[in-house]
């Protein structure tokens, strides 16, 4: 048997240093038995899904030397390797499972739904929605389809029993029956949702192994399921242990950057956060913390991985991507500058705001420098202005930070649109308003175009700096927070409608 791995990334924000994470054992694991490795591109979620992340993903994921064998970038005989490319095939499949008696149309609405989950709730006990929960009459179901009213497909799923499988890192594992919903698994646009696109896909691309997170534990049950209505042998699963931040709650973009491309545009090494990542739960058979690549494929052994939470620590990164800055030769080390921040790539899109302000080139460092740097210098102070206070900077810096997030291609024109409209929905001035994101991006006021420079350096480094910005003025409280996304929801909704008109 040839062993085969996958990472199956979603091509709908900036790429996830978790997804690397899980690339790079992945990886370890089929090179360790000579085996292959491949990428897939979960792109289901159409509405979110974009060129540009899917782009991001194969450049970050080459930049840190995460190679694969099969991809859509590089074809194999087990293509397409875009789920979106795959729709007929997971058509068929559930017709199979319909046929079969193995899934069911379901024309419940969504206030239904509401409702019979509300009142599994009051019985108390588990909330899963049922066969039994969801039958309808078969002359209503009749009647709902003649009218052409939506449907899901769902699968079956027993109402009482024990469920068993087994994860190679905690041996075997039990989950009740009454645990587990009528998994939808073709949505009424058509479309597949994860659990059947990923097992359809596993079994066809002949993946052995199935190395993933571990919140993805509660979906064994109704992947194993499948595999069994289907008639097909099941891969051997793995779950990995979550990243996490410093006070053990899951890694997330609020509390720690968690895109590649920020970590590539704050100048860590490659080397380095791979380095690392191979850190997060294992280990060298002699402990040491400084690796390659390669000589972590050449030791790898599944079987080190702790199941504790790893934590991901950005000083100990730091400390980390030190050493691998002081291994370099001087030459080695201009080299790589050179190639980081001092590239024409980088470069060309700045000069058309910095040759016509500067006098001299001594000029240019400290009207550009930001474009290079990490985190901004900041203080509470750079962010007092005559017509916003404190707290309304802080909201109108949240609320522009989701506008950003909202971006599915970053230009300047889209910045401009969304920051805009925000802008006229809290009836501030424009002027007013770009303010705080002046001194988040640039650290001063007195900058050229902030737009301009949100473009050049990016979402994922944009972004960061925004929460960065929010964190020095103190942040937002829990309760805060909710009032905040209360408000801005219907402030989403009116700048939706504005740029659609």
């Amino acid at each position: 048997m040839t062993v085969r791995t996958r990472v199956a990334p979603s091509p709908t924000g900036d790429p996830h240093v978790g997804t690397a994470f899980i690339a790079l054992f992945n990886l370890a694991f089929a090179r360790q038995h000579g085996g292959q490795f491949l990428l897939r591109i979960e792109d289901t979620d159409q509405a979110r899904s974009t060129p540009e992340s899917e782009q991001a993903i194969y450049d970050s994921l080459k930049w840190l030397g995460l190679e694969w064998d099969e991809g859509p970038d590089v074809g194999g005989e087990h293509g397409p390797y875009r789920q979106s490319e795959r729709s007929e095939v997971y058509r068929q499949h559930v017709e199979m499972l319909l046929q079969s008696g193995h899934a069911f149309r379901c024309y419940r609405t969504p206030e239904e739904l509401e409702a019979l989950r509300a009142q599994k709730s009051e019985q108390g006990g588990f909330s899963a929605l049922k066969f039994s929960d969801l039958e309808l009459p078969d002359d209503e179901i009749r009647q709902r389809a003649e009218q052409g009213l939506p449907y899901v497909v769902r699968m079956h799923v027993p109402e009482e029993g024990v469920c068993v499988f087994d994860d190679m890192l905690r041996g075997p594992i039990e989950m009740e029956w009454a645990m587990i919903d009528c998994q939808i698994l073709m949505k009424s646009d058509g479309m597949p949702t994860y659990h059947l696109a990923n097992v359809v896909d596993d079994h066809l691309m002949a993946i052995t192994h199935v190395i993933r997170g571990e919140e993805w534990l509660s979906s064994a049950p109704k992947h194993q399921l499948l595999y069994k209505y289907f008639g097909w042998d099941m891969p051997k699963l793995c779950h990995m242990p979550l990243l996490r931040n410093p006070d053990k709650s899951k890694l997330s973009k609020r509390k720690n950057p968690t895109s590649i491309l920020y970590y590539k545009k704050m100048g860590f090494m490659p080397e380095a956060l791979l380095n690392y990542l191979g850190r997060m739960g294992w280990s060298m058979p002699d402990e040491r913390e400084q690796f390659s690549r390669n000589e972590m494929f050449e030791n790898f052994d599944i079987q080190r991985v702790s199941l504790g939470g790893p934590i991901f620590d950005q000083e100990k990164l730091s400390w980390l991507n030190s050493q691998w800055l002081r291994g370099l030769s001087t030459e080695a080390f201009i080299e790589r500058f050179i190639d980081w921040g001092l590239n024409k790539q980088s470069l060309e899109p700045a000069i058309a705001h910095i040759q016509p302000r500067i006098e001299r080139f001594s000029d240019v460092v400290p009207l550009a420098g930001f474009l290079l740097s990490g985190m901004p210098e900041v203080a509470e102070s750079d962010f007092e202005h005559k017509n916003i206070d404190a707290e309304s900077m802080v909201k109108l810096l949240q609320m522009g930070l989701w506008q950003l997030e909202a971006i599915r291609h970053w230009e300047k024109s889209e910045i401009q649109g969304r920051l805009f409209a925000l802008a006229k929905v809290m009836d501030i001035k424009p002027k007013d308003f770009l303010f705080g994101f002046f001194v988040s991006i640039a650290g001063t006021a007195n900058s050229f175009s902030v737009l301009d420079s949100m473009e050049m350096i990016g979402p994922d480094m944009s972004r960061a700096r925004v929460r960065h910005a929010i964190n020095v003025l103190g942040g937002v409280s829990k309760k805060g927070m909710k009032k905040l996304e209360k408000e801005y929801r219907s402030v989403a909704e009116s700048i939706e409608q504005s740029l659609n008109v």
